[in-house]
């Protein structure tokens, strides 16, 4: 007679091998981000068990966590109506088991700081977030723990704090185990000196926060907040930044930026041990309305998350245009730029390479478009290089004046210009002087059919250039001139005619620019809000609407510099 089976000694992170395992087989769809995250794990384990390393892998502290968090009833749903105790789902067991079963073999501290989770909605993260915030409050043996439930706005600070309090509320065995107090607007202890509470904005100068939970930062206008909690982290000794996000359409906030610093950490390009981050995302050839990509961005789909349901709401988004963006962002979770975008961020960014430079198309023929909308705030010149075979590369120049760098609330002008991708003149208005030795120094390196400007805006510069001996033409911004321009633009962008050298300033342009057809189905470029600007991609249709108009100048004579399918999809 077989001998019964013994349970696995340590059955979650038996379960995170698994999940990892099922991931790069290709069992369970994932993105790639996933898979490297999954790779990683398993080659971390390897690693831990080599002499010399330096971080071990301690299976009963990331069980003790996973069990923990078991204990902890449901709050929601119909879980909570039929009493059904909570077990993590494969894909938590893979994030808990090595948040807290990864150690730095000299200290025997936690490895990772900081946590990020990038998924769609509905996946349970506020949830997940809940139950680690209240085993950081009592259960991970920091006296004087401080968990903090951080947002822009109070509803969403509860999001977690809520959870949390009803979890306490609803275990009476936990809360009289710990001496947990539970108070309308937070948990403490008085034998530990604990406390876990919600907050808005930051929190006070007297923080010390073990454990920050920072919710929705696609919401988060500025880094404020995260800021603040790491830096009063500094007397812990194995503090926990912990961010749950779904994408949003802000792509100049401190959440983009984290989520794009976490893919050049998984890809190996940047090194940060600290970090563990999830990103529950589909890939760059997924169809946003794809079955694969729902399964990538959806890690719970058929628990939390209704596979039904989110296919009624993406049936929806096909049909619907105006629901599109809301459906991407918060269900296949990619930024998309303004609610009602015109042009696909997606599409944008595939159309990146960073290793171009203006300098790999000297000589070569270009115009030039620039947008002078705004001399106190930003002005853009696009540089438009005809690079022959129907292929065009767009590099954007940038400038602010000095004011406007130092501004609250323009951390992301701030940061472009420590990374040269925002040129600050003094003072309180833009220098035109650069502007002008900037063009005319283009001019020098390629062969400039045509600078197109704005007579509202730039008529003196244009007649300085003019003098000069460059050629300036006026374009007016008007829908006659810039509705063709921005269709032939989307459709370059589709089919990766156009290439560019992933400047962040002109990213986040293109991601605001909104569109509404007028009743010929013309369309114009416009922003939601005064703050979104796109003045770079006015530069670039301008700059394409000198194209356009030289070609239809010279077309008998010279023949188009546009083949006919180009042309088509003007129609």
């Amino acid at each position: 007679m077989p001998r019964p089976r013994r349970p696995a000694p340590h059955p979650h992170v038996e379960a995170a091998k698994t999940w990892a395992r099922d991931v790069l087989s290709g069992r369970i769809i994932m993105g790639k981000m996933i898979k490297v995250a999954a790779a990683a794990f398993l080659d971390d384990l390897k690693c831990a068990r080599r002499r010399g390393s330096r971080f071990i892998f301690d299976p009963t502290k990331a069980e003790r966590a996973c069990a923990f968090m078991e204990l902890l009833p449901h709050t929601k749903g119909k879980w909570v109506a039929n009493q059904e105790p909570f077990k993590l789902e494969a894909w938590q067991c893979f994030l808990v088991v090595q948040l807290f079963g990864f150690l730095e073999r000299s200290t025997k501290l936690r490895r990772y700081r900081t946590v990020l989770l990038f998924v769609a909605r509905k996946n349970g993260k506020s949830d997940l977030a809940a139950r680690i915030g209240l085993y950081m409050f009592v259960a991970d043996g920091e006296f004087g723990a401080e968990v903090y439930s951080g947002a822009t706005s109070e509803k969403q600070a509860w999001e977690v704090f809520r959870p949390a309090r009803l979890m306490a509320l609803n275990c009476p065995d936990l809360a009289e185990h710990f001496g947990i107090e539970i108070n309308a607007k937070n948990l403490s202890t008085l034998e530990r000196a604990s406390r876990f509470e919600p907050v808005i904005g930051k929190p006070g100068d007297g923080a010390a926060p073990s454990c920050a939970i920072v919710d929705e930062y696609h919401e988060h206008k500025t880094d404020d907040l995260f800021g603040t909690m790491e830096t009063g982290m500094g007397s812990r000794e194995q503090p926990l930044m912990l961010v749950i996000t779904t994408a949003g359409n802000d792509v100049s906030g401190p959440c983009y930026g984290m989520v794009s610093d976490a893919r050049k950490v998984l890809a190996g390009v940047t090194t940060d041990d600290r970090l563990l981050a999830l990103l529950f995302e589909p890939d760059e050839d997924d169809g946003w309305d794809s079955d694969e990509a729902l399964l990538k961005a959806n890690p719970n789909i058929g628990v939390s998350a209704g596979e039904q349901y989110l296919k009624d709401q993406r049936d929806k988004a096909v049909t619907s245009p105006r629901l599109q963006g809301r459906y991407r962002t918060k269900h296949v979770n990619q930024f998309v730029g303004a609610r009602n975008a015109y042009f696909s961020l997606f599409d944008w960014i595939q159309c990146g390479d960073v290793t171009k430079t203006v300098e790999d198309f000297h000589h070569l023929p270009a115009i030039i478009g620039v947008d002078l909308a705004s001399t106190v705030d930003i002005a853009a010149v696009v540089l438009l290089v005809l690079l022959g075979d129907d292929r065009y590369a767009a590099f954007g120049f940038f400038y602010i004046p000095e004011r406007q760098l130092k501004l609250p609330g323009n951390d992301h002008y701030r940061e472009w210009h420590t990374n040269g991708r925002l040129i600050v003149t003094d003072g309180d208005v833009i220098d035109l002087t650069r502007i002008q030795d900037d063009i005319e120094e283009l001019c020098k390196w390629f062969e400039v059919w045509s600078v197109g400007y704005d007579p509202l805006q730039a008529t003196q510069m244009a007649v300085t250039l003019s003098e000069r001996g460059i050629p300036m033409v006026e374009v007016r911004p008007s829908t006659l001139t810039l509705s063709q321009p921005m269709k032939l633009l989307d459709g370059w962008m589709i089919s990766k005619k156009i290439i560019h050298n992933g400047c962040p300033v002109m990213t986040w342009m293109i991601s605001n620019v909104v569109a509404k057809e007028d009743a010929k189905d013309n369309v114009y470029p416009r922003k939601e809000r005064p703050e979104n600007k796109i003045d770079g991609v006015v530069a670039l249709l301008t700059a394409m609407a000198r194209l356009l108009a030289l070609s239809a100048e010279r077309e008998e004579e010279k023949g188009s510099y546009l083949d006919h399918s180009d042309l088509l999809i003007l129609s």
